[in-house]
């Protein structure tokens, strides 16, 4: 009695597999792996003119201090206080500017603050002199 010798072609295995292949990099393809912020960069031509009306003038010192239009706080209040005026004026900016010596999680905290607020309008700058 002779044994049969069984290709792998015939089985119709391959294809199968290479079908799977095909499903499996399809479905991966999809999902979106970045998470974080998503952050709408201007093009360099562009400029916007803005009130200094609308503006919510921020500061953080070296130290963390946040300063308000001047006025020292902390981050519940800033967190207060920029919802009421963003209540007030929807369409308001947030401008933060930033000590070139602040530890670069303090900016963090201010900038998740923006992004739970739904801040449309939000600039920084490393600069040491609020105007």
């Amino acid at each position: 009695m002779k044994k049969r010798r069984i290709d792998i072609a015939d089985s119709g295995a391959l294809s199968d597999l290479a079908f799977l292949l095909i499903i499996f990099f399809i479905v991966i393809a999809v999902f979106n792996i970045n998470k974080g912020f998503i952050l709408g960069i201007p093009k360099k031509e562009s400029t916007k003119v803005v009130n200094t009306k609308d503006i919510i003038k921020v500061k953080i010192d070296a130290d963390g201090t946040l300063n308000l239009d001047n006025e020292i706080i902390t981050l519940s209040d800033l967190e207060t206080k920029v919802s009421s005026l963003l209540s007030v004026s929807p369409n308001l900016t947030f401008l933060l500017k930033i000590d070139p010596e602040v530890p670069f999680q303090e900016v963090v905290h201010i900038i998740e603050i923006a992004r739970e607020m739904s801040i449309d309008n939000f600039s920084f700058s490393m600069d040491e002199n609020l105007q």
